[in-house]
């Protein structure tokens, strides 16, 4: 994985963009020798599957008709909070 200052990225950000996206690696961008960010080829980076919990009380006031209510129904899904 090669390496590149912040100073280096700013004076000549297109050639390293275009070229961390035509390589297979990261290149790392440093500021003082301390890593503070990665250029990547999309396509080595892996997508997040974020996943969804639902409040069960929540689920029930979704199942539910609509009321006339809003405050009542979202004070019983937050309950105590």
């Amino acid at each position: 994985m090669g390496s590149i200052t912040i100073k280096e990225l700013h004076a000549t950000t297109g050639e390293h963009v275009r070229r961390a996206g035509e390589s297979r690696t990261p290149m790392v961008v440093t500021d003082r020798g301390q890593p503070v960010a990665v250029l990547a080829n999309p396509a080595l980076l892996t997508p997040r599957r974020r996943t969804r919990t639902l409040l069960p009380e929540f689920a029930a006031m979704m199942a539910r008709k609509p009321g006339r209510d809003l405050q009542t129904d979202l004070d019983t899904v937050r309950g105590d909070r």
